[in-house]
């Protein structure tokens, strides 16, 4: 019913695997937060790969296969439209923002099929509203909370919880705290471009009265010109860096390729990598590559969950299409590989159709 966490936790709920962490974050409280979500996503190369991993995956369909034969069936409604409330994309979209920042997320059965009791709708559930109570001795969850009320541990009204990591607020806490600081001091800078100073004197010492006059016209000099004006005996002397001096640019940059690491994503796909000598053909490669090493762990993450048993029913399994959409080559490639296949006997006319979206008449329908 569940696995043992580094806390360690053993979480029970929907038959899932569950692991709480032993990271910064948590729910209602039950850890501090030293980052928030929010302050994560203030972040632009943090929301830029959340964007990216989110919106590119949810963007694509989910489908329904049998294990035996690995063919593709017509699919249970809760494949194409999980909540009745919400299109698919957005409910992917949220389920993938949580598995990013908090290494899991939580789906709440909302209707369930008379025949067998498994899912037919679910609607997500943020992180921030799922409570737990664990079993002093065991440490297994006995009860899961929303919005600080008890949900039942199955059936109608339970929770469907997947799994990936320990999400970036508590791996990577410090990284993202880094980049909000930077930031809030670049647009400090940006917003007083007068450094301070001081003004020595070399002549004859000024009255207080003077040296006040003296101060407020420099700033207001300084305010509203580019330049200003002192006397021979006056000199003026910068006592902060500058913007340029404080390297702010470098540092914004650097911080952003290691977001970028954090969240398993090129730093190309960030503007962070020096690497602007970008082709078709290593596009292509480099699409493949962010399959492998930062889309396939979110995608199996969700595949699983919704194949297991207690979902899927028996002998089927869900998987993302990512083949026919964000890997699909171009229609001269993908002609070449069916003529190929069609001379070897490998597939017939109709199958060939098939894979192109064709069909006899020409027209697709």
């Amino acid at each position: 019913m569940g696995i043992f966490s580094r806390k360690p936790q053993i979480i029970q709920a929907q038959e899932a695997p569950q692991i709480m962490a032993d990271s910064f974050y948590g729910y209602n409280n039950y850890f501090p937060a030293l980052v928030s979500r929010q302050q994560a996503l203030s972040v632009p190369a943090i929301k830029r790969c959340r964007d990216l991993i989110a919106g590119t995956l949810a963007s694509v369909p989910l489908e329904y296969y049998k294990k035996s034969t690995g063919e593709k069936i017509a699919a249970p409604r809760w494949v194409e439209q999980p909540s009745k409330h919400q299109p698919l994309f957005e409910t992917l979209y949220f389920t993938l923002d949580s598995l990013l920042m908090y290494g899991q997320a939580f789906w709440q059965i909302t209707e369930v099929y008379a025949e067998d009791g498994r899912m037919a709708r679910a609607n997500w559930v943020a992180n921030t509203k799922v409570g737990f109570i664990t079993d002093p001795a065991t440490n297994f969850v006995t009860q899961y909370n929303v919005d600080g009320k008890p949900v039942p541990m199955t059936g109608l009204g339970s929770l469907i919880t997947f799994q990936k990591d320990e999400g970036i607020l508590g791996i990577g806490a410090r990284t993202i705290q880094s980049a909000l600081d930077v930031q809030r001091a670049a647009a400090i800078a940006a917003a007083t471009p007068m450094n301070s100073g001081i003004i020595k004197n070399s002549g004859a010492d000024l009255p207080p009265s003077e040296i006040t006059a003296l101060l407020a016209a420099w700033k207001r000099s300084r305010t509203n010109n580019a330049t200003a004006y002192l006397t021979s005996t006056l000199n003026y002397e910068p006592t902060s860096f500058s913007p340029k001096d404080m390297m702010y640019n470098e540092a914004i940059q650097n911080l952003a390729t290691e977001c970028a690491r954090l969240c398993a994503v090129d730093p190309y796909y960030v503007s962070a990598s020096q690497n602007t000598t970008m082709t078709y053909a290593n596009v292509q490669d480099e699409r493949k590559q962010m399959v492998a090493l930062t889309l396939q762990p979110y995608a199996s993450a969700i595949e699983a969950r919704l194949s297991m048993d207690d979902i899927s029913t028996a002998g089927h399994y869900v998987k993302f299409n990512l083949d026919d959409t964000f890997l699909r080559t171009e229609p001269m490639e993908r002609l070449l590989v069916l003529e190929k296949m069609l001379s070897l006997g490998l597939i017939t006319t109709e199958q060939a159709m098939e894979m192109e979206s064709l069909s006899p008449n020409g027209n697709g329908e």
